[in-house]
């Protein structure tokens, strides 16, 4: 190489760092590049300089040091760690102008098609997200912001033009760890297509803005999410899929706790591809407005071999949320068969979960009881192959006749919605308490315990059109001299329960 082709921040480098760049471990600090600490300055140029004199000798370490680092995108490249020191924060800049985008959206750490990447340390990511937005949000009242990118009815710029904090697209063999990661604009952070990838140890805080998903995996292979904790103003570790000839694939997440004003774990709502064996473990979830567990294809795409085990869930909307739909008419029909789940206890309050958030999730338009879990299909293509096992939820009971009710001689008239939206709440007025299952075969609970903590009019739990039914060891606290169990179109392949709950309807 010339001297002339080499960076002048490289130059620089080699002569105050000689010891570090020529050693094992080659590391680099931002300093070094003419970076500053005081959290006004730019550093976009001078920490992408680092990562670019990294890449020229081989790849290495780059140090972000104690202080506060305004910056805007910057493009992590193979071989490179970004490393943040304990009390540094890399500061994202609120003008919008000093945000771009490789392949999908506007981020402020990117990577495209890049191997063995790395951010890690006690540091923190700060993406000043309401402020950053609410900037953009500016820019469409003054005509610099293209009306398709802004949703008017929302009032709010689309996820497009808020940018993320972290995006990584066709990446392998990537880790993030340690870290701190803050106040997006919109999905905090998005790995899509990549494989070998490990998030380990992070804390995400942001329910900044609207759309703040926790953790976004996309298609992605071989990946571990452990140890983390999530507090997201949207879904807080979600798997997606955009692409109906790729999927997910061998995704393990353990030993995490997730608050959210949406989901805490889901799958969906983008399903077109799909998702395959997935294993959920230790995960701890509490003020969350939807689902604890939701689990839904809806786009044509293929969701099977899941296990779910030691879920505990306090103040969350909805407890088990599992749905197979149809929302893209042109498309296929999707399949979801042989998910496990298992040791799992949940609590849920009469009032919403999510008051206490600075950005709460839309309420609902109708009034409602309260609202059990669910495992629906679509009539002609049933959900297959479920066991639940060990699951004891509280409820608050207190559904009320008077305000909304579908009797049992209408079960009709809950629509099938095959088409919308999945959500807990998209039939609307549920006619039991604890579960509702529809268009299911081959469904075995055992060892259910469920109590309502006041009166409540419906029955516990609902089953219509299920083949294969198994139900074992069933304790219901709630008034158990009523038929608990209702029973419509089901062919039963064992009972264990007290004959005196079940109640079969035409």
């Amino acid at each position: 190489m010339s001297i002339k082709l080499i960076d002048k921040f490289f130059l620089i480098s080699l002569i105050c760092l000689p010891s570090l760049i020529l050693g094992q471990n080659k590391q680099l600090n931002i300093l070094n590049f003419g970076a500053k600490a005081d959290g006004k300055t730019i550093n976009t140029e001078a920490i992408q300089a680092g990562i670019d004199s990294l890449v020229a000798i081989g790849g290495g370490r780059l140090i972000i040091p104690e202080g506060r680092f305004l910056s805007g995108s910057i493009v992590l490249k193979s071989g490179v760690e970004l490393h943040l020191q304990e009390n540094a924060v890399l500061l994202g800049s609120t003008d919008p102008y000093q945000y771009k985008s490789l392949n999908r959206w506007r981020s402020m750490v990117l990577a495209d098609g890049q191997t063995n990447i790395s951010i890690s340390g006690q540091g923190t990511i700060d993406g000043q997200g309401r402020r950053l937005a609410l900037n953009v949000d500016s820019l469409y009242y003054i005509g610099q912001l293209d009306a398709k990118y802004y949703n008017l009815r929302r009032k709010r710029p689309n996820e497009a033009m808020r940018p993320q904090i972290i995006e990584m697209v066709g990446c392998n063999d990537v880790r993030i760890t340690g870290v701190t990661v803050k106040n997006s604009s919109c999905w905090v952070q998005t790995y899509d297509k990549c494989r070998n990838l490990i998030i380990d140890s992070i804390r995400v805080e942001s329910d900044a803005y609207w759309n703040n998903d926790g953790i976004d995996i996309s298609d992605c292979k071989n990946v571990r999410i452990t140890n983390c904790f999530v507090n997201s103003g949207d879904d807080g570790i979600c798997l997606k899929s955009e692409d109906k000839d790729d999927w997910n694939d061998s995704i393990y997440i353990a030993n995490c706790t997730v608050r959210s004003s949406a989901n805490a774990v889901k799958f969906g709502t983008s399903s077109y591809g799909g998702f395959k064996n997935v294993k959920i473990e230790n995960i701890k979830v509490y003020d969350t407005f939807r689902s604890a567990i939701a689990l839904e294809t809806v786009d044509g795409g293929v969701l099977e071999n899941i296990e779910v085990n030691n879920i505990t869930a306090t103040n969350t909307g909805s407890g088990i949320f599992i749905r197979l739909g149809h929302r893209n008419k042109d498309e296929r029909y999707g399949v979801l068969r042989n998910v496990s789940i298992k040791n799992v206890k949940i609590e849920i309050p009469f009032d919403r979960p999510d008051k206490n958030y600075d950005l709460r999730g839309p309420d609902l338009p109708f009034f409602h009881n309260p609202f059990p879990c669910s495992i629906t299909g679509i009539e002609g293509h049933l959900v297959e192959n479920v066991s639940l096992e060990n699951i004891e939820i509280i409820y608050p009971g207190r559904g009320n006749d008077g305000l909304a009710i579908i009797p049992l001689t209408r079960l009709k008239d809950v629509p099938e919605q095959d088409a919308e939206y999945p959500e807990f709440s998209m039939f609307g007025e549920l006619p039991a308490w604890a579960f509702y299952v529809r268009h299911v075969s081959g469904l075995r609970m055992k060892n259910f315990s469920v109590k309502a903590e006041a009166k409540d009019y419906r029955p516990a739990f609902v089953f219509d059109d299920v083949n294969g039914l198994i139900l074992s060891k069933f304790k219901i606290s709630e008034d158990d001299t009523d038929p608990q169990i209702i029973l419509k179109d089901v062919t039963i392949t064992s009972l264990f329960v007290d004959q005196k709950l079940i109640k079969i309807v035409h």
